[in-house]
């Protein structure tokens, strides 16, 4: 009871802390691992035709196909439907085949990319995919930004930091974030970042690019965040030597991920060329 009444609560609002991962894992987030593939290995062929016959020409085929195994009804041959069917089935299977090897290709690429995670005190290489939420880590200039993170502290006066949201919204000007003043102090003392035991409380994951709410609780204080406080996954670091974030969402819960979807069976040329020899 108590854990489908956490699970409820991380609809409405997300709470952590920095630096305890015991306390995050109650909650049970997505860590940083994604995945945009489709399919694998043993799914590939019922996934892919139960996709395919979802097209009204290859449905309109298939029923066409079982009228002509049944003798009262066609006098034609079943094999001059099944074999342009097979046809069109294969050369779009192969096609979607390439192209989700192309998409776990590109996920392994992600997840396996390094980052510096502060562990016990010190900054370990850690992959991609094992991030956490709550865990403190270090970006340097021209880092790709790992997880959707709360900006602590900058290299730059008055902990500015400066990206670029190209793949995000397509902009290639740089913006800038600014950490608050209370984290800005921290700066890149490890010993300082260790004991930050910071708590926050925001919403739930969500597609919002440009909106943000939460609460950091420090010392007994509460803090306003806001999206100006936020690093987003999928920005590039720009301009800044260093900066420190905490990870707020990771993974699929993560803005840029939110914001793309499931990967969707899209109707290409080829498949359009193939529909149309079949007629023929």
């Amino acid at each position: 009871m108590r854990s489908y009444w956490k699970k409820s609560a991380n609809k409405e609002e997300r709470q952590l802390q920095a630096n305890n991962r015991d306390f995050n894992l109650q909650f049970e987030y997505a860590n940083n691992s994604i995945k945009t593939s489709k399919y694998n290995f043993f799914t590939f062929l019922p996934l892919n035709l139960f996709e395919q016959f979802q097209r009204i020409a290859n449905a309109y085929f298939l029923f066409l196909l079982i009228l002509q195994l049944i003798p009262q009804i066609s006098s034609l041959a079943w094999f001059t439907t099944v074999v342009p069917l097979v046809l069109v089935l294969a050369v779009s299977g192969v096609k979607d085949a390439i192209d989700d090897f192309n998409r776990h290709k590109s996920d392994k690429h992600v997840n396996n990319r390094p980052v510096q995670v502060l562990i016990n005190g010190m900054l370990k290489d850690e992959k991609w995919m094992n991030v956490q939420v709550g865990d403190i880590i270090k970006l340097e200039n021209n880092n790709f930004v790992t997880a959707d993170l709360l900006l602590l502290s900058s290299s730059e006066p008055h902990s500015l930091t400066y990206i670029e949201t190209a793949e995000l919204d397509g902009e290639t000007n740089l913006k800038v974030k600014q950490a608050l003043t209370v984290t800005a102090e921290l700066g890149e003392d490890l010993q300082k970042l260790t004991e930050f035991n910071g708590e926050v409380k925001c919403e739930a994951p969500n597609n919002k690019l440009d909106k943000f709410t939460g609460t950091l609780t420090l010392r007994g204080e509460k803090y306003a965040l806001d999206n100006e406080k936020m690093l987003l996954r999928g920005c590039t670091i720009r301009n800044t030597e260093w900066c420190f974030g905490l990870v707020i969402y990771a993974g699929p819960d993560t803005k840029l991920m939110q914001n793309s979807g499931k990967t969707t069976f899209k109707r290409t040329s080829i498949d359009r060329l193939m529909n149309v020899l079949v007629l023929v």
